[in-house]
């Protein structure tokens, strides 16, 4: 049989290299993918080429295995990043694992004069019932602009101490231990599509700190070019959904009318039994495969 040819998407290609803008100095770009919706079914499938299967049925296919967490095929799909971020965002961004990563290093090179500094409007108090997270309660301008003068003046005698001890001949290495984590570094980040989907996922919601959700931001955007079929089944199914408990699922079948729960799903049988095959079926007012529609009234069943 034949192999599938390498897989080109003219909007991808369009955006390679393109620096999407973050914060003040740094950028997020596409600097080379593998693979695309195309790859993922035929993953799926574990058969080559495109078969006889249409753009519908290879929609629909891609939104089941998001359903269903069938991770395998997405990972078959990979893209790498080149970043220019501060190391605040990046010791946290590190912590994804599951990816390839190589990054610039102060040992070999010299540090540029490049810190991040936020704009006073982006200043937040610490939440007092989140550790990690930020309060609702804006910032007097006052104390923002406090804030970033302080950051500043920090920054720059940090960087004359470390030019000095450069200048002396200290191991660059060494000199740069005191440099703060507003300093801007480098990095190329290679992962494949299951795990930039779970960091996309961790890294946009709100309560992850705002200058990484900037990031995670801006790649969810290229992604979107990649694999477009694959992102809007992501949003549908993980970015935008939400899971509840079994002891939460109980009382959410407490409160659910049962009659109308009743009435509701002979309803959705009667849609299922007359559509027609491989037709989406419009249901209150949004389009449903016939499987997806199955599988909502399956849920609908259990609460009752």
């Amino acid at each position: 049989p034949k192999l599938m040819a390498h897989v080109i998407i003219p909007e991808a290609e369009e955006i390679l290299d393109k620096e999407f803008r973050c914060l003040d100095k740094g950028f997020v770009r596409l600097i080379d993918y593998m693979g695309g919706d195309e790859s993922i079914v035929q993953a799926a499938r574990v058969s080559y080429g495109k078969g006889a299967k249409t753009n519908y049925e290879d929609r629909n296919l891609i939104r089941y295995l998001m359903r269903h967490q069938h991770t395998t095929p997405f990972e078959m799909v990979e893209l790498k990043f080149h970043a220019k971020l501060p190391l605040f965002v990046a010791r946290q961004w590190i912590r994804h694992r599951t990816a390839n990563v190589n990054e610039l290093s102060g040992r070999y090179s010299i540090m540029k004069d490049e810190f991040c500094v936020l704009d006073p409007k982006d200043i937040r108090y610490q939440s007092k019932i989140n550790k990690q997270g930020e309060s609702e309660d804006e910032v007097p301008s006052e104390l923002g602009q406090e804030f970033i003068n302080i950051l500043i003046k920090g920054q720059g005698a940090a960087y004359e101490k470390y030019k000095y001890l450069l200048e002396k001949g200290i191991e660059r290495g060494l000199a740069r231990i005191n440099l703060p984590l507003s300093l801007y570094t480098q990095w190329y980040w290679k992962i494949d599509l299951h795990n930039l989907l779970h960091f996309l996922k961790l890294r946009i919601d709100k309560s992850a700190q705002r200058e990484i959700r900037v990031y995670a931001k801006a790649m969810a955007e290229i992604t979107r070019k990649v694999v477009p079929l694959s992102y809007e089944a992501f949003e549908n199914y993980v970015l935008n959904s939400l899971t509840f408990s079994k002891l939460e699922t109980k009382i959410i079948s407490q409160i659910i009318n049962k009659g109308n729960l009743k009435s509701e799903l002979e309803g959705i049988a009667s849609l299922l039994n007359t559509a027609e095959k491989g037709a989406p079926i419009n249901y209150k007012g949004r389009e449903f495969d016939k499987l997806e529609l199955r599988e909502f009234k399956e849920k609908l069943e259990n609460l009752l």
